[in-house]
């Protein structure tokens, strides 16, 4: 690093603020508070309900214990903090390394569905600049995950920063169809490319989802509702590739479990939050793949 760069320091919060939200899949009201850390702590789940056991879980890649329809993070006695990936993608876009955040369940508030509530309750909050530099994980060379039904990620090198491309085709409804994007990370592109991007799902297939514990607190006011062709929230999409773009926000809160910022290229098609979570499991499985360098 020479004398005219200037290094990239750890974030926090300046102050401890509260927020309150339904939980996309247990459909009940959560609460949740975010307190500053300090550097070098990471983003660290309290379960204030628990109280018998351990009730930290860590951001860890490695502590990801479901990845249906939501990233659950779970630690060694059991306890699980899940639906974490829209808040993570947040933490991720406006650069927070540490944070404790208490909840008084077992999984975050959905809010609207993005990350464009959490990004404001974090401002809100007031971003505190550290006295120590970001490490990141720097790419060495390509890595990828196949599930072998045409889903894949790969992280490859690049010169600078994350770059995340990526491709969905659903081809069986007109309302999303076949969506590319590619972003370069960096907050502002963050803010008006990605954070607003909703959830989405199929309103044939909330029924079953239900009787398997999941989406009991989907609504048209968190999520966009899709249905044949057309698209059931009022006020239809946000902006044109909603959907791919919404992808992306997963793929950035999962990633960030790697528990630093990544320099590389990810793609993704046609994947998900498993697919996301276990292209992390090879990265860290091959050392050569990667190094850990100062922003």
């Amino acid at each position: 690093m020479t004398d005219t760069q200037q290094r990239v320091m750890q974030k926090t919060i300046q102050n401890a603020i509260p927020c309150a939200g339904v939980g996309l899949h247990s459909g009940k009201p959560i609460k949740m508070t975010l307190y500053p850390a300090a550097v070098n702590t990471g983003i660290i789940f309290r379960r204030t309900d628990v109280v018998d056991k351990n009730n930290t879980v860590p951001a860890r890649w490695d502590g990801v214990v479901d990845t249906r329809l939501n990233t659950c993070l779970g630690n060694p006695e059991g306890v699980v903090i899940s639906t974490v990936e829209h808040f993570m993608g947040a933490l991720s876009g406006l650069g927070i390394t540490n944070l404790v955040v208490e909840l008084d369940g077992p999984e975050l508030p959905l809010m609207d569905g993005s990350a464009y509530d959490f990004v404001t309750l974090l401002e809100c909050a007031g971003i505190q600049i550290q006295n120590e530099p970001v490490k990141a994980l720097k790419i060495l060379k390509k890595v990828t995950f196949e599930d072998g039904k045409g889903a894949l990620t790969a992280l490859e090198p690049a010169d600078q920063g994350l770059t995340l491309n990526f491709e969905i085709d659903f081809p069986q409804t007109k309302a999303i169809g076949h969506e590319t994007v590619s972003v370069l990370l960096n907050e502002s592109n963050f803010k008006k490319m990605i954070a607003p991007a909703r959830t989405f799902g199929f309103a044939s297939e909330v029924a079953q989802l239900r009787s398997m514990g999941l989406a009991q607190g989907a609504s048209l006011e968190n999520a966009i509702a899709i249905e044949g062709d057309t698209i059931l929230n009022p006020d239809g999409l946000r902006f044109d590739n909603e959907f791919v773009a919404h992808k992306v926000l997963d793929a950035m809160g999962d990633l960030y479990q790697a528990g630093m910022p990544i320099i590389g290229l990810f793609t993704g098609i046609k994947s998900g939050h498993y697919h996301n979570n276990q292209l992390l499991h090879v990265l860290f499985a091959d050392k050569t793949a990667y190094k850990i360098v100062e922003l």
